[in-house]
This record gives C-alpha cells, sequence and structure tokens, in this order.
C-alpha cells in the first residue's frame, strides 16, 4: 500500500512538471530554476515544452501501473517506469542542480526498494 501511495505522489510530481514546463515554463519555471538566466526562458520554452510532455509519460506509466491487476506486472511496470525516473534525476542532478536528486531520484529510488524488498 505504502509502494502505491508513493508512485501516486511521484506521478504526480510528474504531473506538475509536465505543467509547468509546458504550460507555465516562463512564470512558475523563473521561480524553480534561480539559475537559469532569465532571458533564456522565453527563447527555451519549446525545449521546456518537450521536457514537459516527456515528464507527462511517465506519470501516465506510473499511473497505469496502478491500475494493473496482476501483481507481478504492476511490479514490472512499476519498476521501469519509476527506474526512468530515477535515472533522469541522477542525470539532472548531475547536469543541472542537486536538489534534482532529492526531489525526483531519491522518492523513486526509495519506492523502487520498498517494491523489490515487499
Amino acid at each position: 500500500m505504502l509502494q502505491k501511495i508513493l508512485i501516486g505522489l511521484i506521478a504526480f510530481l510528474h504531473l506538475y512538471f509536465l505543467y509547468f514546463e509546458m504550460f507555465a515554463w516562463t512564470t512558475k519555471g523563473r521561480k524553480v530554476f534561480k539559475k537559469f538566466p532569465k532571458e533564456l526562458f522565453e527563447p527555451t520554452k519549446p525545449m521546456a515544452a518537450n521536457q514537459g510532455l516527456y515528464n507527462g509519460f511517465l506519470a501516465a506509466g506510473l499511473i497505469w501501473s496502478l491500475f494493473i491487476t496482476n501483481i507481478k506486472w504492476q511490479a514490472n511496470v512499476a519498476l521501469f517506469f519509476l527506474g526512468c525516473v530515477a535515472i533522469a534525476g541522477i542525470y539532472g542532478a548531475l547536469s543541472v542542480e542537486k536538489k534534482i536528486l532529492y526531489v525526483q531520484a531519491l522518492p523513486a529510488l526509495i519506492t523502487i526498494g520498498l517494491i523489490l524488498f515487499s
């Protein structure tokens, strides 16, 4: 049950990423990515929207895993999408900002651990 709650929270987080990267990049994005030069938000709007779309796919996969009735398939699908989230979070922490490790990768890694050891 805890795994499903965490998967739901991670999916919600990625839906939020979809929102601010696709629809609020030049407003909310400035507040989230404070180190990013302000003059680059408008020219990078299409790139951010593309990133948001990918975050939406991650959220969709995680939400889908919650509706799978076969326990093994549910775990495998969740592990795949959580693995994608963790890898993206680690890469983001190395290439953009360290806090991405704690916001994105760590919750996914904890949830992966709970699934594998339950």
